[in-house]
């Protein structure tokens, strides 16, 4: 099952594992465009506390493409920043272990 298309003007973020039990979410929209340095600001602003537990350990993608999360302190190459577009499919994928 695939994700729906995203209200005009946003972006899908699917989370999961350890980020859909802190957001209790699976998926929601977000304004777009943001740039991608933004985006855990945002998060960490509507989920407190997920910084720390998710995000500072887990991967991200832009339309299936594992993406390197600048700081969002990083003003450098601000031309070269990537800006999360309306209809793209962001990933917060936690790591999973096995035992």
């Amino acid at each position: 099952m695939s994700a729906p298309r995203p209200p005009k003007g946003h972006f899908n973020i699917l989370y999961f594992a350890s980020a859909s039990s802190h957001t209790g979410k699976d998926m929601e929209a977000l304004p777009a465009p943001l740039p991608l340095r933004k985006l855990f600001d945002i998060l960490e602003d509507r989920y407190r506390g997920i910084q720390e537990t998710v995000l500072d350990h887990c991967l991200v993608t832009i339309n299936l493409s594992y993406v390197d999360m600048p700081s969002s302190e990083d003003e450098d190459g601000e031309e070269n920043a990537v800006v999360i577009q309306e209809g793209d499919e962001v990933a917060i994928i936690p790591p999973v272990s096995s035992g």
